[in-house]
């Protein structure tokens, strides 16, 4: 929780001294919505300032407080319990000029009570429900389960399904003493009663402040502005209101109120805030209580039979799940009356599609869900919003392309070069083409590969590393937020898989002492052997199907430029590239169902010993796979395509038949291109297809087979765990698959960033979609998840950190290696009409592609590869010369097709480029990580200043408790010597 407004108070100044207005009798009363507050900072004790309209407003606050006080004898004030999020439009307030009160009046009725949400006296309400089929052997392990539940202290019900009579639900209820004794145990942290830094007997009010005159201060609402302030209000008056912004109509109190939070202590009950013992405890810390108890009840006799997941996993029990909150729709207008429940308000305001546009309520998903998926949707809506500079940059990057086009000197020769004849780039059918004829990919080429492309470059190396800080930034002040700086993962349970292979094998657990399951050191690393080895071998076959992709290019060029349709002949290459690169996708999607099955064995052969270690695990396999998987090709069209074909009349073949494919007259980056856009495109529409695709189908056909038995009124008389049983469950590997497909996007765009720069802007689109996806999916098509407890994304950062090191090495080389860039610059300082001079203008690229083409005498072609056609079409009479992409010594020279000396100043400044590119933006890198503080200093202060205000509040509450205490000692002694005769 925030600090800023905790611990402040009423004040006014006298004499330069703050005093404590206090109501007499009031001592025990917090007032938590007070809007017209003050608070003087002890630093303004000495100033100028003149305080006389101070003391004034400070006398009228002071009135309206009393007014204040008296008006809540015995009106419970508001609290920031599970319902308070609700806006029922039934608030009460009293105002005058000086303040406005906003008191929540009588309770307002609940209509879930009669939904399903509570047990049959309408006053339980269910946090957990088991399902279990009554033909299930497994009886007797149940009762005892659930003998062992009642004996914990939690309640329970039974009703039986109203479609499938051997379909058993077990509600379970935690009454108030089950709450207080193991929120006490899981150090659950609670709102802690204020306390008054300046007066320790006066009642604490959160304030507001404004700053005035170098002080922090607020006065009747209004603070005293300059008249520049006035005309800066005044000119945003003009601008239109912040439409990313939440309808604070509609979520009146979505912001958590500011004040401490403590770990919750039965001696301690009276220091928290408590107004209601039924809503003190909101309902995803009540179902995780409810979880922390089932996973250590015991089923059966013996040391390890314990836990509810055991008997998930036997399966006695068929599910287990908490309960949503009601419908997520309503008849009614959300502005007009209100939210019917907590599903429902995120439904209207983060997962409905009209509000794609505005930030999320992540307060709000944290409440609903809990801290672990309301992490990952603040990571989501973090990266989300880093895309944007990036995206805009990459679309600067491609317009300069567009705008440059018709002054792009390289492109006018290509589509100038009539008289420049190509030789064929695949055997026999291939024909002799003009260089002109690839003026179209040229000018597509220098959309993407221009001036701008090495900045871009740069910044997105750069962007990768300042996205990952600010992360770190931005986690601890949601960590802080949520009261997660000090909370410490709980000693996790060993796996029952792993229990029950090591049973036999026992040594002492260093922490608890007690007997637990043992792996030996000499089996464990020969199980990791065993796994390294299928790891391999899985990338081996990821290799192999690349193999297949080379081979399918190389052997249908020829077929393609053999090809009846013109169309299609004249463009041979595009169209094996393009079929290339679907027929890649269709081998990556049925790679991917083979590598989650090889995953998943692997790591239950390495027999992990937590869920934690699992998970980790088969994360970080699922990652290798998935990435060597999604870029392999891609690699290999960067690197390796066109790079190692040899030379007319002396071409390298695979496997001595098939010759190596070239790249386009024009470069090899539009094969690049063409690569990323597809398999991006592709890719995230199917995964989005899939996502809420297959939950859909899956819920459409369990109403339709409702409807047809029950009729069209059925579904809608089922309770509320009927319905959520008939949701689909969350996946089995939970944020997993969520995280997967954001960090093989975050690599897809940062690792050949330089090639495609449209990437950012594709992912950009991609997110503003799989946000609301997600949220539609978490609240309308899935059971609600058990919410769990996480300090960060875990492993994932890591993984991160690694593909931004990786991005800027691959983005070294395709500028270096993949584009024209080091060719061109080369060419303008040394070889160009501008050599010498240092420049490196248009104008110094004149006559640079035909200095990049060299000369092959057609007579000394191959059999095998001696092309069909003479190439009498373009002049008359047999062609006698050919050219070709390479720095190469005419046929006629002392050494013919040798490099000549260009080649070999190009590639020393390729690789000059790429050590010098790599260590600048690792410099800049290592700067911005060490320039970014991890934690923010504001930050910082306030939490060294909440351990101080705690501890206050701690020694003034046990203060009170013993002054109290003596008091009533004193007054019992004293009546008791009144009654000795």
């Amino acid at each position: 929780m925030e600090a800023s407004s905790s611990g402040s108070t009423i004040s006014s100044v006298t004499g330069g001294k703050a005093k404590t207005h206090q109501p007499e009798g009031r001592e025990d009363l917090q007032v938590n919505q007070l809007e017209t507050q003050i608070w003087i900072k002890p630093e303004i004790q000495k100033t100028d300032v003149d305080f006389s309209e101070i003391l004034n407003a400070i006398q009228e606050i002071a009135k309206d407080v009393n007014i204040f006080f008296d008006e809540l004898e015995g009106v419970n004030s508001p609290s920031k319990d599970d319902d308070s999020l609700l806006h029922h439009g039934n608030l009460t307030s009293t105002s005058d000029d000086a303040s406005r009160l906003e008191v929540v009046g009588e309770e307002v009725p609940d209509k879930n009570k009669t939904n399903g949400l509570y047990f049959r006296d309408g006053k339980c309400r269910i946090d957990y429900i088991l399902v279990y089929r009554k033909s299930n052997p497994q009886t007797e392990k149940r009762e005892v389960f659930e003998r062992n539940i009642r004996a914990e202290g939690l309640q329970m019900e039974k009703e039986s399904s109203l479609t499938n009579s051997d379909i058993m639900f077990v509600k379970l209820h935690a009454p108030w003493e089950v709450l207080g004794k193991y929120a006490e145990l899981m150090n659950v942290r609670m709102p802690f009663r204020p306390f008054n830094p300046f007066n320790a007997g006066a009642p604490c009010i959160l304030v507001r402040c404004c700053f005035l005159n170098g002080h922090f201060i607020e006065i009747n609402g209004r603070s005293r502005r300059s008249r520049i302030e006035k005309q800066i209000s005044r000119f945003r008056g003009w601008l239109p209101r912040k439409p990313m912004k939440l309808d604070k109509e509609t979520l009146p109190d979505l912001e958590e109120n500011d004040c401490y939070t403590a770990p919750f202590s039965q001696q301690r009950i009276h220091h928290f805030i408590i107004h209601n013992k039924d809503t003190f405890f909101n309902n995803a810390t009540r179902s995780r209580i409810v979880h922390h108890i089932l996973q250590r009840v015991k089923y059966e006799e013996g040391k390890n039979k314990i836990g509810l997941n055991r008997l998930l996993s036997n399966g006695s029990y068929e599910a287990a799940f908490p309960l949503h909150e009601g419908s997520y729709r309503s008849k009614n207008s959300i502005k007009t009356h209100g939210a019917e429940n907590h599903r429902h308000l995120l439904y209207e305001c983060w997962a409905s599609w009209g509000v794609w546009y505005k930030y999320q309520p992540l307060d709000l998903v944290r409440r609903y869900f809990g801290e672990k998926i309301g992490l990952y949707f603040a990571w989501l809506g973090w990266y989300t919003g880093m895309l944007f500079p990036a995206a805009f940059i990459g679309l600067f990057v491609f317009l300069y392309g567009v705008t440059t086009l018709n002054h792009c000197q390289v492109s006018k020769e290509v589509c100038q070069a009539t008289d420049i004849i190509m030789c064929p780039i695949c055997d026999k059918y291939c024909p002799f083409m003009r260089l002109s004829d690839s003026c179209i990919y040229a000018k597509v080429t220098h959309l993407f590969d221009n001036g701008a492309t090495v900045f871009f470059a740069v910044f997105m190396a750069v962007w990768a590393t300042v996205f990952l800080e600010f992360w770190k930034r931005r986690r601890a002040v949601i960590a802080y937020d949520w009261d997660l700086i000090d909370w410490e993962e709980e000693e996790e349970e060993i796996r029952p898989q792993f229990e029950a292979k090591y049973s036999k094998k026992e040594r002492m657990n260093p922490i608890s002492g007690k007997p637990e399951p043992y792996q030996a050191f000499a089996d464990k690393c020969s199980r990791l052997i065993v796994s390294a080895s299928g790891i391999f071998f899985m990338i081996c076959v990821v290799i192999a199907a690349v193999f297949g992709i080379v081979i399918y290019r190389v052997v249908t060029v020829s077929t393609f430029a053999a090809f009846k349709w013109a169309l299609i002949r004249n463009n041979s290459q595009v169209a094996t590239t393009g079929t290339a690169v679907c027929i890649n996708f269709c081998i990556i999607m049925l790679l991917n169902v083979l590598y989650e099955k090889v995953a998943l064995f692997l790591t239950n052969l390495e027999q992990p010993r937590t869920e934690s270690e699992w998970e980790n695990s088969f994360t970080l396999k699922m990652f290798l796979f998935q990435f060597v998987n999604l870029n392999s090709s891609t690699f290999y069209i960067a690197f390796f395509l066109g790079r190692f074909t040899g030379h007319p009349g002396a071409y390298l073949r695979l496997i001595n038949r098939w010759r190596l494919e070239e790249c386009h007259p024009s470069g090899c980056l539009i094969d690049l291109c063409m690569q990323m856009g597809i398999i991006m495109v592709l890719k995230q529409t199917w995964n989005n297809f899939m996502e809420l695709g297959y939950p859909l189908i899956q819920n459409w056909w369990t109403r339709r087979k409702l409807r047809q038995e029950y009729g069209t009124q059925g579904k809608t008389s089922f309770p509320q765990w009927e319905k959520d049983y008939n949701l689909q469950p969350m996946n089995a590997y939970g944020l997993f698959d969520e995280y997967l497909e954001m960090i093989l996007q975050f690599g897809f765009t940062t690792i050949f960033v330089a090639a495609f720069p449209l990437a950012p802007l594709l992912a950009l689109l991609n997110n503003i979609i799989e946000i609301r996806l997600d949220a539609y999916k978490f609240v309308t098509q899935w059971r609600r998840p058990l919410a769990s407890r996480a300090k960060d994304i875990g492993i994932w950062y890591g993984i991160l950190e690694g593909i931004g090191i990786l991005s800027v090495i691959t983005n070294a080389f395709v500028i270096a290696v993949t584009s024209d860039f080091i060719p061109r610059l080369v060419y303008a300082y040394k070889y160009g009409p501008c050599a010498g001079q240092g420049e490196a203008g248009q104008k110094c690229m004149i006559g640079y592609v035909n200095a990049s083409l060299s000369v092959f005498l057609v007579s000394d072609f191959e059999n095998r590869s001696e092309p069909t056609s003479n190439g009498s079409e373009f002049s008359g009479s047999p062609l006698k010369y050919c050219r070709y992409r390479d720095y190469r010594d005419p046929p006629h020279s002392p050494v013919p097709y040798g490099y000549t000396l260009q080649f070999w100043h190009v590639l020393a400044a390729r690789l000059a480029f790429i050590i010098v590119f790599e260590h600048l933006v690792f410099c800049i890198k290592h700067l911005i990580s060490y320039l970014i503080p991890d934690l923010p200093k504001d930050l910082r202060d306030r939490m060294r200043r909440e351990k101080y205000l705690i501890q206050e509040m701690m020694y003034e509450a046990e203060l009170e408790r013993l002054q109290k205490e003596r008091k009533e000692r004193k007054k019992n002694g004293k009546s008791y010597h009144n009654e000795w005769p």
